[in-house]
């Protein structure tokens, strides 16, 4: 409403103040996103300090020191020390380590400090997690990341919940972050993101198993074409199935973690899971054979998803002529 400061904020002279902002953060997981965030959150004038399970060993150790320091965050090595001073932790680790990250972190938290999770799990494994913190004196934030954060960086849109949520995203918004509060209960925002992967990550299992089906009978231009004659605004006939398949092919095993949690989310309502299972299987299957095949997909690298399809099929067809000829040599 008009002439209303948000919670968190106060207006003076008619310049919003934000109430006790955010000065340093501790990231709880240095991968994609924590790097990105890391250094914009750094090179905006916070400090950062980082902990990361892959500084306890070597050669992980060095690669991550060497990423920190370009990024201009401090590296710590226990959780303890990464989180002692901070004014906000985030926490972005793989969706099947969040809870035991907020069970370790939970004793090192005080009064004063806020917990954001903004891992892609299922509301139960938030409300998991807002229960392992309980006995502290922080505020546990649940987000909910809507779109990859690559492209958008800070920029990219969360959805937050939990009883502090409305108070916490004017703090949030100060440092540059896009989040809009969606309820004050934890576990809506996380079941606004999983039915919406649902929905994109099964469209993109689906693309990969129709187009490399598709690409085997010599048939792909034909399914494209009708696709686009029938939903003629999604890009079918252009850049649309290299930008699904490439996200299944660089980041399909935490896609597929994703939808595991999707599935639980399903679960936990009494339906049964059935495409979101398949959907985690599908994209597991491309990581598998990527690996395999010992290619690597990186953002940022041109890609094309036909010389995907026919590097697998012919590994397969190689391994099925190799078959054939012991086989047929005994």
């Amino acid at each position: 409403m008009a002439g209303i400061a948000s919670p968190g904020r106060t207006k003076r002279g008619g310049v919003i103040m934000v109430e006790n902002p955010i000065r340093n953060i501790a990231l709880i997981g240095f991968g994609e996103v924590g790097g990105i965030f890391g250094r914009d959150f750094a090179a905006g004038g916070i400090e950062v300090s980082i902990f990361d399970m892959l500084l306890g060993a070597e050669p992980s150790r060095t690669a991550m020191l060497a990423k920190a320091r370009v990024a201009g965050v401090r590296a710590c090595d226990t959780l303890e020390d990464a989180i002692g001073a901070a004014d906000l932790v985030i926490s972005a680790v793989t969706a099947p380590a969040a809870a035991e990250v907020a069970r370790n972190a939970a004793g090192y938290l005080r009064g004063g400090q806020m917990y954001l999770d903004i891992n892609s799990v299922s509301p139960e494994t938030k409300r998991e997690i807002e229960a392992a913190l309980g006995f502290s004196a922080a505020i546990f934030v649940e987000a909910a990341v809507m779109a990859p954060v690559a492209p958008q960086r800070l920029n990219v849109p969360m959805l937050l919940g939990g009883a502090g949520a409305e108070a916490a995203a004017g703090r949030l918004q100060a440092i540059g972050m896009n989040v809009t509060p969606v309820s004050d209960r934890v576990g809506v925002a996380s079941a606004i993101k999983m039915c919406r992967s649902i929905f994109i990550k099964g469209l993109e299992a689906i693309t990969v198993e129709s187009l490399f089906t598709a690409r085997r009978y010599g048939a792909e231009q034909q399914v494209l074409a009708s696709l686009a004659a029938t939903y003629p605004e999604m890009g079918w006939d252009s850049a649309l199935p290299d930008y699904l398949i490439g996200r299944v092919a660089e980041h399909g095993r935490r896609r597929a973690a994703e939808m595991r949690e999707a599935a639980h989310a399903i679960a936990d309502v009494h339906l049964e899971p059935l495409t979101a299972l398949a959907t985690a299987q599908r994209q597991d299957w491309l990581a598998q054979e990527i690996a395999r095949l010992g290619l690597s997909v990186r953002r940022g690298d041109a890609f094309s998803w036909q010389e995907l399809a026919d590097a697998i099929a012919g590994e397969r067809q190689t391994e099925e002529n190799s078959a054939e000829q012991l086989h047929g040599a005994k």
